[in-house]
């Protein structure tokens, strides 16, 4: 099957990139799932941009390169505030329905912001919204098509660049050749790989690990943000309660029911989540407990069901009134920094062969990403990237040239996640470190007649969990999300991005 371009993810990312490349040509969008399952779908805090009248794009970047510790590309941060509220505007003609204060937009606030700058849907459901009206904008254009449950296992090469990819298809149990003159990857993030992840299970790492086997460059895999709270209940699989609700004044406490960030850090509840989360495992440790508890019982209980609807059903579900007890929190795996190195249009290294969304590393984010960036990223770099990408429109389709047999690690799923959260997670340390790459090295390869999508996505995520290890160990120091408990200050000299390439050590950049 050919098209003139090729776009593998169905979140925010990979449909605003498809709304740009229906202008240039036929453009398939292929989902590992259904199309409504992304991480997109999952994102509840909001979107944050400088719309409100005390707000300004300046302080928006200054608050992102703050967060960012350092690493933050300031011309990427420049294009992500100042395009940010003309994506706003955009999202708001084709049929977002963000929650209104009367005539105005309604603003929540998060950690690391210092203005009330995050817009929110139906309270805490704004990736659906945002990915609703995105799929609805997409389908209605003539040359975009779509495929569902067909997950994407290799990237197609020729002389060229990239030519397309290989996708299992679910319906037929058949690996099936989708070629285009150009590819975007915007397959979301990494989070399975780690036992405690606030991801949906597509989340396995499968656009890094692709582009990784094909040559392309990857950068800051390090840097995975830990959200702080997560509903800490048998049963509840990582469901996020969102930083909106700090923002709004909820309270963390240990076990003993006393507040401990306000000695942690001056902005308390609201200090960057790495502080946080770091926070909370300290907590944890010191008494002994397997969680915290956040705490919203001195707020207003009808804002609390009104503002959070769906936080506050998923919670009661699970037998806890938010309104009248606090709930267990502990972190969780939430969002990779890193992934996919690309330029401001969201070109790779590998020519013809595009990355948006969370597997790209735009230099956005840096060391740690601000708090509600991301969906603002996807929307502000998947349309740059399908703008660049139309430039291609005229190119000949290149020949693939022939894939090598795959082969799978012999390791359980369950156990790899153990090992990455246990020596890849909040707190690490050079000699868990060095223990991570040598077990994950030391898994036996093997062949097999019939491979399938688990299977394809254990390979992924043994791939991208041996990344990080490797890119985490190499960084001696402590900056933004990587915390070492060896080198747990900043140092100068790591003051650079890592970069990884197949068969090549990491170096600095």
């Amino acid at each position: 099957m050919t098209c003139d371009f090729l776009v593998v993810g169905a979140g925010v990312a990979g449909m605003r990139a498809a709304i740009e490349l229906a202008k240039a040509g036929r453009v398939l969008v292929v989902a590992k799932d259904s199309l409504r399952e992304s991480s997109s779908e999952y994102a509840q805090g909001g979107i944050a941009a400088a719309v409100g009248e005390d707000d300004s794009p300046e302080l928006h970047a200054q608050d992102t390169l703050a967060a960012g510790d350092g690493l933050s590309n300031p011309q990427a941060v420049d294009i992500l505030v100042r395009e940010g509220p003309g994506a706003i505007r955009e999202l708001v003609e084709w049929g977002a329905e963000f929650d209104r204060e009367g005539p105005r937009l309604a603003l929540g606030r998060e950690g690391a912001h210092r203005r009330r700058r995050i817009l929110h849907a139906r309270g805490d459901s704004t990736g659906r919204e945002i990915a609703r009206t995105l799929y609805r904008k997409a389908a209605s254009l003539r040359n975009v098509e779509f495929r569902s449950f067909s997950a994407v296992t290799d990237l197609l090469l020729s002389k060229e660049g990239a030519a397309g990819v290989v996708a299992c298809d679910a319906s037929t149990q058949r690996h099936v050749q989708l070629q285009a003159r150009a590819v975007l990857l915007a397959t979301g993030g990494l989070g399975r790989v780690y036992a405690h992840s606030t991801n949906p299970e597509v989340a396995s790492g499968d656009g890094m690990a692709v582009a990784w086997r094909a040559g392309a460059e990857l950068s800051d895999l390090e840097f995975v943000q830990f959200h702080p709270t997560t509903l800490a209940v048998e049963g509840a699989s990582g469901f996020l309660l969102s930083e909106a609700l700090r923002g709004e004044g909820a309270y963390l406490r240990n076990p003993a029911g006393e507040r401990f960030m306000t000695r942690c850090h001056e902005l308390a509840e609201l200090a960057p989540r790495d502080v946080v989360a770091r926070a909370i495992v300290a907590e944890m440790e010191r008494a002994g407990a397997p969680h915290v508890f956040l705490d919203l019982t001195h707020l207003d209980g009808e804002f609390v069901r009104r503002r959070f609807p769906r936080i506050y059903a998923t919670c009661l579900r699970h037998g806890i009134d938010l309104t009248r007890e606090p709930a267990p929190v502990r972190p969780a795996a939430h969002y990779a920094m890193g992934g996919v190195h690309t330029d401001l249009e969201g070109c790779t290294s590998l020519p013809r062969l595009y990355a948006a969304g969370e597997v790209a590393s735009t230099g956005v984010h840096g060391a740690n990403r601000l708090a509600s960036n991301s969906l603002l990223e996807a929307v502000v770099f998947g349309a740059r990237a399908g703008r660049a990408m139309r430039e291609l429109a005229g190119v000949p389709l290149g020949r693939p040239l022939p894939l090598a047999e795959p082969q799978f690690p012999e390791i359980s799923e369950a156990e790899l996640r153990r090992l990455a959260w246990q020596h890849c997670g909040i707190v690490r340390s050079g000699e868990a470190l060095a223990e991570a790459c040598r077990r994950l090295e030391g898994v036996p390869l093997v062949g097999t007649d019939r491979p399938n999508r688990a299977l394809f996505e254990l390979r992924s995520m043994q791939t991208v969990a041996l990344l990080v290890a490797r890119c985490a160990l190499a960084r001696q120091e402590s900056r933004g999300a990587h915390y070492r408990s060896d080198y747990p200050d900043r140092r100068p000299e790591f003051q650079k991005h890592s970069v990884v390439r197949k068969d090549q050590d990491v170096a600095f950049s």
